[in-house]
Order: structure tokens, then sequence, then C-alpha cells
């Protein structure tokens, strides 16, 4: 069957034609999508702009993790808790910071309040506003161009797996006979726990760890490797340690894992290092080691669709399974597990599958944040990654100190650190510490994907007393003393 689909005056990243020609096979839908998140949406509003006929299969909550048990409320929760925690610092208040004094069930409350609302705005009313059809259930391929959902057979002419991932349990000796926590059930408690052990030391566990001793829980993070943030850059590693042990964090780094056990209330973990056996007790174990893919109920092999040793969905460049009438898009591939990057694979999914374009997905300058405080921004090349590339490379470290707006907050924990071309001085890498880490690596990430160069940084005017600035004076740094200069003297 050959339809044509005219686009023109559609507002169409990638399209590089005004109409397009679609080509596709027989089937009850032009495009069927396995998930229901960021991803999923972003690809199935594409389609339909494209003119196709979509559905979308759920066997849970519609909305993916991010909205639902993700970004959102664990960001609301994460700014509860700074909010508590700045009261708590105020030199001029008196706020008792005991866990009693949290009303923990009013703050989640309040939170599934917020997921509820975005759910149904930014996911559910989409369904109709686009003629999304949703089908509930768990879908299976029985072959390549048919999925079973609750015995019903569904076919179609392209298909993308949007399906997510989910949080990985290790192989821990009695784990399984006690009640943990995953980064789900945490945001659930109604009860705030005296103390909390985190297992895994990545950006969830940082977050969420972060969160607990804000509201006042004693808070222990214990992981395999060495050192934590162990991809990130030593500076970058080195200041977040610095900064959550002075929160009263405590670190524990080249841990194997021996046991865990109930003791009444309290649950021990028994680990080794460097020989020596120790234990940790805990109201509450947090499970943070990881995701997994979810694709170990879609039957892929039926679909001839590969995954690798993770159980991740393997594509190309375009987003093509090794199957050409299937994509995949997000999670579910194990690429950076964020929710912008599965929007934009979702977009191109659809432009390539529905669209007839052949747009590849291009990941040099994704910008990351983990939400602890301060916070943890990075956009592009660490120094090793640049190294590793063949790059020549001079970089520029400067402390929070140096950084008026860290001045006045009183708070100079933290560090920017810039990555150049020697040769060129083109901006490789940005890595920051910071309060508002988050809002300043944007422009990071535009100076990475465009090219810029120090100088372009150290010539551009950036507003005073704003933790922006850092990334100008991070670019005279590498040539000056900024220390030694008076203010916005550059």
């Amino acid at each position: 069957m050959r339809y044509r689909v005219n686009v023109q005056g559609m507002t169409c990243t990638g399209c590089e034609q005004q109409e397009k020609t679609v080509i596709g096979e027989e089937g009850e839908f032009d495009y069927v999508i396995i998930g229901s998140g960021s991803g999923a949406f972003s690809s199935a509003i594409k389609a339909v702009e494209y003119g196709a006929k979509v559905a979308m299969i759920e066997r849970g909550t519609i909305g993916g993790t991010c909205v639902n048990i993700g970004c959102v409320p664990s960001k609301t929760m994460l700014r509860a808790g700074e909010i508590y925690q700045m009261a708590a610092d105020n030199p001029f208040g008196g706020l008792d910071t005991s866990a009693d004094n949290v009303d923990l069930a009013q703050l989640v409350k309040k939170k599934n309040e917020l997921v509820a609302e975005l759910r149904q705005h930014k996911y559910i009313d989409l369904l109709s506003e686009y003629g999304i059809e949703l089908i509930k259930g768990e879908a299976k391929f029985i072959d390549e161009k048919t999925v079973e959902v609750n015995q019903r057979l569904i076919t179609a002419k392209r298909f993308l797996i949007a399906t997510g991932a989910a949080p990985a349990i290790p192989n821990i000796p009695g784990l399984n006979e006690v009640d943990y926590l995953t980064s789900t059930s945490l945001l659930e408690l109604t009860q705030l726990p005296k103390s909390l052990v985190v297992i895994g030391a990545g950006y969830i566990g940082l977050e969420l760890g972060s969160l607990y001793r804000n509201f006042g829980s004693d808070v222990t993070l214990i992981q395999r490797g060495a050192n934590i943030l162990k991809n990130y850059d030593p500076e970058i590693a080195e200041s977040v340690k610095k900064s959550l042990t002075e929160k009263g964090i405590k670190i524990i780094t080249g841990a194997a894992y021996n046991q865990i056990k109930q003791n009444g209330d309290l649950k021990q973990i028994h680990f080794t290092i460097n020989g020596e056996k120790k234990v940790v007790e805990a109201e509450q174990i947090l499970i943070a080691t990881g995701r997994k893919p979810n694709t170990e109920s879609l039957q892929l092999q039926s679909a001839g669709v590969e995954i690798g040793a993770r159980g991740e969905v393997i594509v190309d460049d375009y987003l093509k399974t090794t199957n050409p009438r299937i994509y995949a898009a997000g999670d579910v591939t194990m690429g950076p597990q964020f929710v912008y990057v599965a929007a934009y694979q979702g977009g191109i999914a659809a432009d390539n599958a529905i669209g007839g374009s052949n747009r590849q997905v291009d990941l040099t300058a994704v910008p990351g944040v983990t939400f602890t405080n301060p916070a943890i921004a990075t956009v592009g090349l660490t120094e090793q990654q640049a190294i590793e590339k063949g790059y020549e490379i001079k970089t520029s470290i400067l402390s929070l100190d140096a950084v008026p707006r860290a001045i006045v907050n009183r708070e100079t924990t933290g560090v920017y650190k810039l990555i150049a071309e020697a040769n060129t001085e083109k901006i490789l890498g940005v890595h920051v510490v910071a309060e508002n880490a988050g809002e300043v690596i944007y422009a990071a990430t535009l100076a990475v994907k465009f090219g810029l160069n120090v100088s372009d940084l150290r010539e551009s005017l950036a507003p005073y007393l704003t933790m922006a600035e850092g990334l100008k004076l991070a670019a005279l740094t590498f040539d000056k003393d900024v220390a030694k200069l008076s203010c916005c003297a550059g």
C-alpha cells in the first residue's frame, strides 16, 4: 500500500522536504508503540503529524518513569528537603531538625497530587488530542509484524519499543529475605526512617540519600567501587564526596557484600573491606545499583530483534533494531538514561519509521544533572575521555570560593572544570559542582554542541552574582588568576 502525506506548513524537525511519500505494508496500524513514556509520546505525536494511524500499548500506568516514579516525584520531594534543610540551617531560626518533625505523609500526598495532575495534562489528555489509540495490557511479539495483547492480535507496518527500564536488584545473599526499598517504593514512605543505608552511589543513590539526609535521617552510602562517581573527573568526584561528608552522609567504598540480615527492627548489611569484615545497621535499605531494560516479556526473538548482554535492545544510529520494521528508543536501549534523550530519540524514530527520513542520533552533547545539593552537572567529554580520543588538551579548574555568587551564598564547596583542545581552545567538556549547576549547564551544552572556544566564553558578558558567571571565570582561569581580579574584570 502506498499513501501520500502532505506536511506542507508543518514544523517538522528533520523533514528535508515539504511533501513526503511514505510507503508501508498492510497492517491494522501504521505505527504501534509499546510503552507510554516520554519517548513513546514524542514518537506518537510526530507520527500522527505525518498522518499515521497510531496505537500505544501500556501494561501499567500511562506516562512512564519520569512523571510517575522518577523525575517529577523525586524532584518535588528533593525541593521540599532543600527548603527544610535551609530552614534548619537558618542562623536566625530555630527549627527542630529531628526526623520526627517531618510530616512525610503530607509531603507524599502533595507529591502524588502533582504527579496525577501532570500525568493527566501531559499524557492522558494528549491521547484524544492526537487521536492515539491506547491499548491496555502486556505486549509480546508473535512475529515481525504482529503483537499479542490480552489475546488480541495487533498488526502494524512499523513498531517502536519504548518500554523503559526498572531498578536492577543485585544478587546479595539474604536480600530477598528482608523488606528493601527501591527508588519507587522509597518515595512512597510515609514514615521517615531514623537511619537509611543506600547500596549504590550512582545518581539515584546520591539524590535520594541527600533527600533523606536533608529530612534528618542518618544516611550511609555503600558501594563496591573504590570511588563514587567513577565515570566522572576526579575533581568532580572529590568535590561531591566532600560536600556529602560535610552534610553528615557517611560514605563507604570498596565494599564486598557478604550478607543482609534482619535483626529485630533493623537490617544488617555485612560486607568486607580489604579483608576486614564489617556490619552496618539501619531501619531501611535502599537498593540503587542501576537499572535494567524492560524487555523480558516482549518475546523479541519472535520478531528477530536482538538484545545485548544486559537485555537492552540493540539499535543502530537510526534507531533501527536488527529487524528494520522495528525501532527502539529511550532507556530500553541503555543509552543515556534521561527523559529528554528518550523524547529526542522517539522523535527521530518517527521521522525515520513513518516520515521516510534518514536521521541519525547525535549524542555528542548530552547534558546530565544529578540533583544533589550542590548539584552535579556535566556535558561533553571528561579529561580521560578526551585523552583516549587522541586530543591534546588543556584544563581549567575553578573552585567555588572564587565565584562571587557562591561566596554570597556561603556555599563554596564545589568546582567548575573546563576541558579544551590545546591548539584551537575548542570546548570539549564542562563539569560543574555547584548550587543551580543544572541551570548553568545548558549554556555549556550550547558551547560544546556548536564548537565554541575559550575566547568565546571569555569575551561574552556574564551577569554578575549568578552561578552562570562561573563559566566565564573558569574560561579566564586558563590564563589568569581570577582571585587577583576585581569584580567582573576580565
